[in-house]
C-alpha cells in the first residue's frame, strides 16, 4: 500500500492538471495564478466552481462533465487521493477541471475577493470534537465569503447529522435561509442527476444505510458569521 501511494505520489508530478505548491510557501506568499485563473489557465470567462475536501475528485469530474461550460477545481491535502480524479480527468481530456493539493484554510492564497462563483463540500470530516475544523464553521464560512461573490453558493452534502444539523443551526443563527435542506436526500424531491453524483466514501455510507443529508445555501458579503456555542453529538435531533 505504501509503495502504491509513492507511485501516485510520483505520478501527479506528471500531471498537467495537478498544482501541489509547497505548503509553507503558500504561508508565506500568494500563488501564482491567484485572480488570474480564468485569464492565465483555463482561458475563458466560464465561472470558477470549488469542490472542497474532494478526496479521489468523482464531483469535480462528474460536474466537469456535466457543465463544460464551468471550470471546476478540486482542493484536498491528500495527493493520493488526488490522483485518481486527475487521472480520470486526463482520461477523458477534460480541459475545464483541475486538482490543488492544500489545506482548506490556505485557499485565500489561491484565489481573489470574487474570483470563485460556487463551492461544493462533500462529505467532509465531520470533527466531532473540533467544532471550529468542520468545513462549514463559522471560521471557514468567513474564508469563503471572502472569494465567492456576492451570494455565492454552497452546497453540504453529508453523511454526518452531527455536521448537517450543526450547519443549519449556524445558518439560521445568522439569519441565513437555506435554499434546500434535507436529512435524508434520497428520499425527497430534491433527488437529481447532479447530487445523484456519488463519492468513494458516499457509496460505502450508503452500503451502510446511513441517510446522506444536503443543505444549500447562499453567502453574501460584508457579513460575519458567528459561530453558535458548542455543538455535540447530544445535540442533534433524534
Amino acid at each position: 500500500m505504501a509503495k502504491r501511494k509513492l507511485e501516485k505520489f510520483e505520478q501527479i508530478k506528471t500531471f498537467s492538471n495537478v498544482f501541489e505548491p509547497e505548503i509553507k510557501i503558500n504561508l508565506q506568499t500568494d500563488f501564482e495564478l491567484k485572480g488570474n485563473w480564468k485569464k492565465n489557465y483555463f482561458k475563458n470567462e466560464n465561472p470558477i466552481v470549488l469542490e472542497l475536501g474532494c478526496g479521489k475528485g468523482e464531483y469535480s469530474v462528474g460536474l466537469a462533465i456535466k457543465y463544460p461550460e464551468k471550470n471546476f477545481i478540486g482542493i484536498d491535502i491528500k495527493g493520493a487521493r488526488i490522483w485518481r480524479g486527475a487521472k480520470t480527468a486526463l482520461e477523458q481530456k477534460l480541459n475545464n477541471v483541475i486538482f490543488i493539493r492544500t489545506k482548506i484554510d490556505l485557499i485565500n492564497s489561491f484565489f481573489s475577493e470574487n474570483e470563485v462563483d460556487e463551492i461544493w463540500i462533500t462529505f467532509p470530516d465531520p470533527q466531532p470534537t473540533k467544532q471550529k475544523k468542520r468545513l462549514s464553521s463559522a471560521y471557514f464560512l468567513n474564508f469563503y465569503q471572502k472569494i465567492l461573490k456576492n451570494n455565492g453558493l454552497v452546497h453540504l452534502k453529508t453523511d454526518s447529522r452531527l455536521l448537517h444539523f450543526y450547519t443549519l443551526k449556524l445558518l439560521n443563527n445568522n439569519s441565513i435561509t437555506p435554499l434546500v435542506s434535507t436529512d435524508n436526500l434520497y428520499n425527497s424531491e430534491y433527488h437529481n442527476e447532479i447530487l445523484g453524483i456519488k463519492t468513494h466514501y458516499e457509496q460505502i455510507f450508503v452500503n451502510q444505510g446511513k441517510n446522506i443529508t444536503y443543505l444549500k445555501f447562499l453567502l453574501k458579503k460584508d457579513i460575519e458569521i458567528i459561530d453558535i456555542e458548542k455543538y455535540t453529538e447530544n445535540d442533534v435531533p433524534k
